[in-house]
């Protein structure tokens, strides 16, 4: 799936796009009641901030993700450190709407409570604010200053060094290589799984009498590139391509080599882009096919700081 480009706001003005459609009609469910402000045609002004969202409906943008955003932006004219999507989470699930970083480590995001978004988006534009203050303070819902716990394994806010290339299209799961100090314990990670067969994948010809329904195999396309070195969860949305969407990212960096769970960071792609859940790789592949199925969230996965996880038992 491509996307058109997003159109060019005014002045000052913020993006609040509409990701979800039915029928070729925009869907915005009560986000509006909840955010308040009034309307100026397509620009809706908040509170007494004066923050301007200019609202962009069409169907073209349906399903789009927060990570496909920054490519999505015009080039020249005004630049925003942000944009804000209105997707299914908001319309079906209540969530509040989702800042995508623009400029520190574009594609990344955090989710707001609705009734704050003016208040919020006033302190990111007069810099009160930075996006990372909205990431070191969200919790595992992905939520700003959200009433959930924290996460054990926090999101890194540090603004990357380098560029990287864009990740290989699949529709299934990506297992990258991210860490090149190990070459034994990255050869037995795969052995986890059956080892890589000869196009890349690993979990592709296991038996399914001999599987452990409790500790699901990954089935992923495993990128072994140290073009990929060192490379950040927060910038791993941007770096997946719209054609096809990666059901998740799972990273095999340094912590993968140094604990004996061979625990990987997987990167949401979906409800808060850039968000991280630092699992044992036996659990990976469980993860995989739940998201895959809707039977569980993103945030299901995420270890709270001070609580046992739920599969430590397992």
């Amino acid at each position: 799936m491509s996307f058109p480009r997003l159109p060019q706001p005014g002045p000052g003005a913020v993006l609040l796009v509409c990701t979800c459609y039915e029928d070729g009609t925009a869907l915005w469910g009560g986000l509006f009641d909840e955010i308040g402000g009034r309307r100026e045609g397509d620009v809706l002004v908040l509170g007494d901030g004066g923050v301007r969202l200019h609202l962009v409906e069409g169907t073209g943008w349906d399903f789009l993700h927060g990570g496909n955003v920054p490519a999505l932006v015009p080039d020249g004219g005004p630049v925003t450190p942000v944009a804000v999507l209105a997707d299914s989470s908001v319309v079906y699930g209540g969530d509040g709407p989702l800042l995508v970083d623009l400029a520190a480590i574009p594609g990344r995001g955090v989710r707001v409570a609705s009734a704050r978004l003016g208040e919020i988006l006033a302190a990111l534009l007069g810099g009160a604010l930075a996006f990372e203050d909205l990431v070191r303070d969200m919790d595992v819902y992905g939520m700003y200053q959200g009433d959930g716990g924290r996460p054990a394994f926090p999101a890194p806010t540090a603004p990357p060094h380098r560029a990287f290339p864009a990740l290989p299209p699949t529709a299934a799961a990506l297992l990258v290589r991210t860490c090149f100090d190990d070459e034994e314990g990255w050869r037995a990670l795969l052995d986890e799984w059956g080892g890589a067969d000869e196009d890349g994948w690993v979990g592709v010809d296991l038996d399914s009498d001999e599987i452990d329904v409790e500790n699901y195999p990954l089935t992923a396309l495993v990128v072994d590139d140290r073009a990929f070195e060192g490379l950040p969860p927060g910038q791993v949305p941007a770096l997946v391509p719209p054609e096809e969407h990666a059901t998740l990212v799972a990273l095999a960096d340094a912590r993968t080599f140094a604990e004996p769970d061979r625990p990987l960071t997987v990167v949401d792609l979906y409800d808060t882009p850039g968000q991280t859940a630092v699992l044992p790789c036996r659990m990976v592949g469980s993860m995989a096919c739940n998201l895959e199925l809707a039977n569980m969230d993103f945030h299901e996965f995420i270890a709270e700081d001070g609580m046992e996880p739920w599969w430590g038992d397992l």
